[in-house]
């Protein structure tokens, strides 16, 4: 089998890379927009523009570098949802025109799968394993059981966890994108100062919920005057936010291992899974049941092209291919995964 080339636009990052059949990436590239960052938070419309005028250069440019034509690919694949609709259908479309000029197979991969799979990739982590998937948009931990065969076991009950990030630090006057800039902020960090909960620690399942956590966070800010926190404060509020979410985190990955007992890794993928006292925090987990504890390399673990080269990879080898009206869509969840054969 030839090289795939995979595209992925689902939200703010426009992403493009080529795999090689054996899982080697050939090429690789990332363009995180960065005009959303005045705004506080991604623009839906802004976003597709950038796809639309970034995706055919970084294609050009990955393609290149892999040293391969068009002529040379056996499939193109893109990410097809969940996500922002715009960018969905510029990713989308643009796969669709090479699969149907070169008469190729497309594959419409969910992003929510390419960040589930990526550990196969990195680390050759067998089925079954635990998924942590933790982001901007999503909060669940999913039992992988195979190709395609996805169970939720929990899930967010308000806000998903990246999104408590990036609230939280615009509270505490941080830029956008939060998560990085508040882990920053935190090192050094009192974390015991400030009384914060850890919403349902210790409650049966899997479920999370970070709303109540960050209303506290915003009652600890209101006490102070307008303007600007002083910086020790700031930096033992984010201390004391960021561990109660490792906290949290820890105790629901706890009951989602003994939910699903047969898992032979705690995988953890999506943003926040860059953080480190997040991973610290699960790795003791991991640690304490007796499985592997496994992270993707830092690089990949936001929105990027090389989770969704390599999950059409793995559907192309089980024979798994797309309809050219495969439409995108917003709402995708993970359980809803279907396996077309042909």
């Amino acid at each position: 089998m030839q090289p795939i080339l995979a595209i992925e636009s689902s939200c703010d990052e426009t992403a493009a890379a080529v795999m090689a059949p054996d899982g080697t990436v050939l090429a690789e590239a990332v363009l995180s927009q960065g005009d959303h960052a005045r705004f506080g938070g991604v623009v839906p419309e802004i976003a597709a523009r950038a796809h639309l005028a970034h995706l055919p250069g970084m294609v050009a440019a990955v393609m290149a570098e892999a040293g391969i034509g068009f002529d040379g690919l056996a499939a193109v694949a893109a990410s097809s949802g969940p996500g922002l609709i715009g960018g969905l259908i510029v990713g989308s479309g643009f796969a669709k025109g090479v699969a149907m000029a070169r008469g190729i197979p497309f594959l419409g991969i969910n992003h929510l799968e390419a960040h589930a799979l990526t550990a196969r990739l990195t680390h050759k982590v067998g089925f079954p394993y635990l998924l942590l998937l933790l982001s901007g948009g999503h909060c669940q931990c999913v039992a992988v059981e195979g190709l395609g065969r996805y169970r939720r076991l929990g899930g967010t009950i308000d806000d998903a966890v990246g999104e408590a990030f990036d609230k939280t630090a615009k509270l505490l006057g941080l830029g956008w994108p939060g998560g990085p800039a508040l882990e920053a902020l935190a090192m050094g960090g009192d974390a015991a100062r400030f009384t914060l909960p850890r919403p349902l620690l210790g409650r049966s399942g899997c479920d999370f919920s970070f709303s109540g956590l960050k209303t506290a966070v915003a009652q600890v800010v209101a006490g102070y005057p307008a303007g600007p926190l002083p910086g020790q404060d700031a930096t033992d509020i984010a201390a004391g936010f960021q561990a109660a979410v490792a906290a949290v985190l820890a105790d629901r990955a706890r009951h989602a291992m003994a939910m699903l007992p047969e898992a032979g890794a705690l995988v953890v993928a999506g943003g926040v899974a860059a953080n480190g006292a997040i991973r610290a925090a699960l790795q003791a987990v991991a640690d304490k049941a007796g499985v592997a504890f496994v992270a993707p390399p830092l690089r990949l673990c936001g929105d990027n092209a090389v989770m969704v080269a390599w999950a059409a990879l793995e559907r192309l080898r089980a024979g798994v291919s797309d309809r050219l009206d495969q439409a995108p869509r917003p709402r995708w969840p993970l359980d809803g995964v279907e396996m077309r054969v042909g």
